[in-house]
């Protein structure tokens, strides 16, 4: 077997997840010294956190001032199926899916709550559906980055201003990365573990003035936890919306949030973090061009995320594989990649095609993109010479 060279630079921080993704450039635990720990969240110092977390994240994404924004449980995936069990069932509903957290929502749709008027519009792995396909007269629920299918909606041009449904967004992936056009917008839902690194389990709800109307018009027929509940007696509860939690948050979580926020206030704010992910995709989209045995999953450049990149390899050799075999020599990749410490948690992720997924978001290094890159070559030349070998 042929001795395959050892790259001489090595990325600073392997950390390449999808989420939780890596944390802020220059993070230690010295940035949670700050954390209201061993105190009531409703006392009036934990508050003022939630609140401030609030504010900043208003700051940082540029949200319209009459949206409000809310601290909800669960991760992103609470805060999206609060909004379709509350807002959902007074009209037709469009939910559109192109990746796995996509079908989770037509599951919910069509399964759960078992909508009588709901139409799914599907699209494949590297693929997103066809805007013009889309009823805006309905509800419409869909995820703005297929984080599992490195595709992304460009822009929200297809969204008429004068829709009559209200638009669900499954952001997460997407805040804080890519331009999200608000006044196209009627729920936008993520989670703090993404794009900024935050710490899991609390999830962010931001609501149109369209989508107060619809809270305080409207009861579905189903009942709903105490965890979905935004409304009382007819009425938007607004304290969600000025730092009183449904549940307990953790408020060392929120310090970590609020820590990541005002780092991104010092690079720049949105612009500064969508150029950071920009040329973090860039740097691996460069490599994939001049690379033959890899592709990126989605082939066209409009519709690629600039943080979850999604790979597979296409080595005539390996494509030739049955599927298990395809994706037993991109789990070996991987695994090669984390015991040499340069790469943790890249293969794709369990529902997708087999490949890698390497996440791009603003707390990455380009530096370490571009180093990473070399050791991906390493471990393809390792890979296919054992394979060589075992022949």
């Amino acid at each position: 077997m042929m001795t395959i060279s050892v790259p001489g630079a090595r990325p600073v921080n392997a950390c390449f997840s999808s989420g939780p993704c890596a944390k802020r450039p220059g993070w230690s635990l010295d940035a949670l010294k700050g954390a209201v720990l061993g105190r009531s969240h409703r006392a009036k110092a934990g508050k003022a956190k939630l609140q401030q977390a609030i504010d900043l994240t208003r700051e940082i994404l540029q949200v319209p001032a009459d949206y409000r924004i809310g601290i909800v449980p669960a991760s992103d995936t609470g805060a999206v199926e609060m909004a379709m069990w509350s807002l959902l069932g007074e009209r037709p509903v469009d939910v559109v899916a192109w990746e796995s957290f996509g079908e989770g929502w037509v599951t919910d749709a069509v399964k759960q709550l078992k909508l009588a008027d709901a139409r799914v519009l599907k699209a494949g792995y590297g693929e997103i559906v066809d805007f013009t396909t889309i009823d805006f007269d309905h509800d419409v629920v869909f995820t703005w980055n297929g984080t599992t299918s490195g595709v992304r909606l460009p822009n929200a041009d297809l969204i008429p201003a004068d829709r009559k449904g209200l638009t669900i967004c499954d952001a997460t992936s997407a805040a804080f990365a890519q331009g999200l056009d608000f006044q196209k917008l009627d729920v936008v839902t993520f989670s703090w573990q993404k794009v900024l690194g935050g710490e899991a389990a609390h999830g962010m709800l931001i609501l149109s003035p369209r989508a107060v109307t619809r809270l305080e018009s409207y009861a579905p027929a189903w009942p709903l936890p105490k965890i979905f509940r935004l409304t009382a007696k007819g009425k938007l509860i607004e304290g969600i919306f000025s730092g009183e939690t449904i549940n307990t948050p953790s408020l060392l979580c929120t310090e970590d949030y609020i820590d990541a926020l005002q780092w991104a206030a010092s690079i720049g704010g949105l612009e500064g973090l969508i150029g950071r992910a920009d040329a973090n995709a860039k740097a691996l989209n460069d490599w994939v061009d001049r690379t033959p045995w890899i592709a990126n999953l989605a082939a066209d450049p409009a519709i690629r995320s600039n943080t979850s990149v999604c790979l597979k390899v296409v080595d005539p050799k390996i494509a030739s594989l049955p599927a298990e075999g395809q994706a037993a020599f991109a789990k070996t990749l991987a695994a090669s990649l984390e015991k040499e410490k340069v790469a943790y948690d890249i293969a794709s992720y369990r529902d997708a095609p087999a490949g890698l997924r390497i996440w791009c978001g603003a707390t990455v290094e380009t530096s370490d993109v571009e180093a990473l890159t070399l050791w991906l070559d390493w471990a393809y030349a390792k890979a296919t010479s054992e394979l060589k070998a075992a022949a």
